[in-house]
């Protein structure tokens, strides 16, 4: 009996062998090191650069259109010219209903620590988004 028994030991170090050699998509955390170029360094041991990364737009600047809307109080800033003429005197003005576009600052930084996913084969990494 104690062939079946080593037999069945065997078949299953080739069955997580075999899992281990196709590296399926797995979750880690790193932590941005570098921004120009762009590093990463993966649960303390493996760096990876602009290369291996693939960044999602949660991590990314990017130009978005949004519609501003008078009545949720978007108006321009109350300033002065400064002058003391009466025709510079501090006001504001109502913004017209629009559609406008706005970049969203949301670009990695230096210590940002950060979700990523492996692909199935460890090539590339997906930064998924910022942690906390």
């Amino acid at each position: 009996m104690p062939d079946a028994v080593e037999l069945t030991k065997a078949i299953k170090r080739a069955a997580l062998d075999a899992v281990d050699a196709s590296k399926p998509v797995q979750v880690c955390f790193g932590k941005v090191t570098s921004t120009s170029p762009l590093k990463i360094l993966v649960e303390q041991k493996l760096p990876l650069g602009e290369g291996q990364l693939v960044l999602c737009r949660n991590v990314t600047n990017y130009v978005t259109t949004v519609s501003i809307l008078s009545e949720y109080g978007w108006a321009t800033q109350n300033r002065s010219g400064g002058s003391g003429d009466p025709a510079f005197a501090s006001h504001n003005h109502d913004i017209v209903i629009s559609k406008k576009k706005i970049t969203v600052h949301n670009g990695l930084v230096v210590g940002d620590e950060v979700l990523l996913v492996r692909q199935q084969g460890g090539q590339k990494y997906i930064v998924v988004d910022r942690i906390g």
